[in-house]
């Protein structure tokens, strides 16, 4: 027998039953709960559920999308995305104030079932090691989001993704981005890949580290570049190309996984407001690793480079890192947030 936690009427958004497309926590739900229905067609994979015991399908059928592809990993043969397709007709998406998708790519995150653990952590360690980017599983993710983006154009496809596959949609959105597709992209629990500063509790002390950090950053960074002559201009510069794009983030500050983005982006906020803008926004460009790259004369953009971003933090205490991690806070229409908007400037 499933546990509650598996069936989408007992864990489940099922008290939106009509869905507002242009209210930013009803597309948070929605988003959620696809990314969620991602990990359930894959553990119904395993367990060999089909039929009327499949616990995925309300996970999408509640809010009118249906299946159009699964996204089968070459190595262990799992499913780690899915293709929604909006059952709603053409006619319902021909409304300017409409917000709806037409379609949605969702990622999963790791499991730890034995059929998909060793893989998952493979791809987590790449994660950690920026090379991601490299592996099969998101060369395959950006080759179907780019061949969706002909089909129905940029403006009618979601990207979502939870943890892992938030990586992926984080790394693919940035990628379409530079090729003049700013997607719609929510990215739930991304792992920030940088020392455990969040850890610390004595501000006075976070704050210093990040801005010795900064300063680091951006007098390396000025050497290089002087040294290699580098004169990009604007239209070349990728990060501006970047700054386009704001993603939504969602965040818990007791997840040691994605916290790290949150002291990213406020530290980018003190930095401004004591005058250190500028050498903010050159540390922001790069990372030690990307420093030594640009010296070597290679690119490496930092992982977790965002220019702009929608940030929401989930401020309801967690009872334990799960709780913290899990995706299922995302359509809970009673915790406690606050947000944070940020977009570039050069």
């Amino acid at each position: 027998m499933p546990s509650g936690m598996e069936i989408f009427t007992h864990s489940g958004p099922s008290h939106l039953t009509t869905v507002d497309w242009k209210n930013p926590h009803h597309r948070r739900t929605v988003a959620a709960s696809l990314v969620e229905g991602a990990y359930k067609i894959e553990r119904d994979r395993q367990q060999n559920l089909q039929g009327h015991e499949a616990l995925a399908p309300p996970w999408w059928e509640f809010f009118h999308f249906q299946v159009s592809h699964v996204l089968v990993d070459d190595v262990d043969h799992s499913i780690f995305g899915v293709i929604y397709e909006s059952k709603f007709p053409t006619s319902y998406f021909k409304h300017s104030e409409l917000k709806a998708p037409r379609y949605v790519m969702a990622f999963r995150g790791t499991l730890t079932q034995p059929d998909t653990r060793s893989r998952d952590l493979r791809l987590d360690f790449r994660c950690i090691s920026n090379r991601l980017h490299e592996s099969s599983r998101f060369q395959l993710a950006m080759q179907s989001i780019q061949n969706m983006v002909s089909l129905a154009g940029a403006e009618n496809v979601w990207l979502a993704g939870h943890s892992l596959g938030s990586a992926i949609a984080l790394q693919a959105g940035k990628s379409m981005t530079k090729m003049g597709f700013a997607l719609e992209t929510y990215l739930f629990n991304p792992p920030f890949i940088s020392a455990p500063t969040e850890r610390i509790k004595e501000e006075r002390v976070k704050h210093g580290i990040h801005m010795a950090s900064s300063v680091v950053k951006a007098g390396l960074s000025h050497v290089v570049k002087s040294r290699n002559n580098r004169n990009t201009t604007k239209e070349e510069d990728p990060f501006v190309v970047l700054a386009s794009w704001s993603p939504y983030l969602f965040l818990n500050p007791a997840d040691h996984i994605c916290s790290g983005y949150i002291g990213y982006f406020e530290h980018r906020k003190k930095m401004e407001e004591i005058g250190a803008g500028k050498i903010e926004r050159l540390a922001l460009k790069n990372s030690i690793e990307s420093i030594f790259s640009g010296a070597l004369g290679k690119e490496s953009e930092p992982f977790n480079f965002l220019p702009s971003a929608i940030v929401t933090i989930n401020q309801t205490p967690a009872p334990d890192f799960r709780r913290a991690h899990g995706v299922e806070q995302w359509w809970n229409p009673n915790f406690h947030y606050r947000s944070m908007v940020f977009h570039f400037s050069n």
